[in-house]
């Protein structure tokens, strides 16, 4: 994966150390370089050349995204889950009243940055989620119902079927074992179960293998677009889109669409955007905690490396990434267990420009 990360910053953006000044107003940052990197421009010049808000910015990056399949892991395609199936995640926020609409586990529509900004503008929700999502979609919408697998990602599928569904989310004492076969799992009757070092090891060789596979994807390692954008007049907005985790338990929903998890946005403080292991990122809500660490007074920097320090405290080994910005655009980034990077553009910069992260220690 770093080297993935060093061929495409050479190739798709200049690389500077985290922690910036502001290059001015407007401004548009996201997680992650290379392809990512389009989706930068795309909405950094909505915001210059186009009557577009921040809103509108953040859903025009994150639709580029969803359109280009930015490594597999954002738009259809990608991450199928246990039943080879491709769903979708996206959430979007405004920064002037808080207000974020988003979709979970949204089935067979694959713009789902515009469903999320129509439950916002439409309706009082927060996060539609499932079939019901898709019927929101396409009856109140108009989206079409497509079929999200290619045959890319069925293949994907079928070899980690054929490789006895290795590596999983599954956890505990199932039958069959998890560990070594596909299910359907069922859980083990009590007291027939393995001594409770011999399911400790198991969990242990199951945590090992999802982490070397999701290493070893190398360019489909990134796993979620997550964009902040502040409009020339001071205005903010943030959104998340992704199709979630390879392999997931059906109807598993990470961090993505969940506001102060994927992304967070006040446009008094500034804003965030993660990345990485979204069921451990969800139970911390990292965005919201650095960007209220901001308002307590701490750097973009600081409040980065203060929001994943939190969660490798509790959980070592976790992969995340996040990116944070204040409202006058300065900015850093925080990482655990890869080297993160995230792209940003504003101000009169030319182009996108691609800042690298290196691990927090434990």
């Amino acid at each position: 994966m770093k080297v993935y990360l060093a061929i495409a910053t050479l190739l798709l953006g200049a690389t500077r150390t985290a922690g910036q000044a502001s290059p001015g107003l407007p401004m548009v940052i996201n997680t992650w370089g290379g392809p990512f990197t389009a989706a930068t421009d795309t909405a950094y010049l909505s915001l210059v050349a186009t009557s577009a808000t921040a809103l509108d910015a953040v859903q025009i990056g994150c639709a580029t995204c969803e359109r280009n399949q930015c490594d597999g892991s954002v738009g259809y395609g990608g991450s199928p889950d246990e039943n080879c199936e491709t769903t979708l995640d996206a959430m979007i926020q405004d920064g002037t009243t808080m207000k974020s609409g988003a979709v979970a586990g949204l089935r067979r529509v694959k713009d789902a940055i515009a469903v999320a900004r129509l439950v916002l503008d439409y309706t009082e929700h927060t996060l539609l989620a499932g079939d019901l999502a898709t019927d929101f979609a396409v009856g109140f919408g108009g989206f079409a119902e497509e079929n999200l697998t290619t045959a890319d990602s069925a293949a994907r599928c079928s070899e980690w079927r054929a490789a006895g569904c290795q590596p999983n989310y599954r956890a505990g004492t199932l039958v069959p074992d998890a560990s070594t076969a596909c299910g359907p799992y069922a859980p083990a009757a009590p007291g027939g179960g393995a001594a409770a070092s011999a399911i400790a090891t198991r969990e242990a060789e199951l945590k090992t293998r999802r982490a070397a596979a999701y290493e070893a994807s190398a360019g489909r390692s990134h796993d979620t677009i997550s964009m902040i954008a502040i409009h020339v007049d001071g205005t903010m907005a943030a959104g998340t889109s992704t199709n979630g985790a390879s392999h997931k338990v059906p109807g598993r929903v990470g961090d993505g669409p969940i506001t102060g998890s994927g992304s967070y946005v006040d446009g008094e403080v500034g804003g965030c955007g993660a990345t990485g292991d979204g069921d451990i990122m969800m139970r911390f809500l990292p965005c919201y905690q650095a960007v209220e660490s901001m308002r307590r007074g701490l750097t973009p920097q600081e409040a980065a490396e203060d929001a994943v320090s939190r969660m490798i405290k509790k959980y070592p080994a976790a992969a995340t990434g996040i990116v944070v910005v204040n409202n006058k655009g300065e900015h850093g980034g925080a990482a655990s267990g890869w080297t993160f990077t995230y792209a940003y553009r504003g101000g009169t910069m030319n182009g996108t420009e691609v800042a690298t992260v290196s691990p927090l220690s434990t």
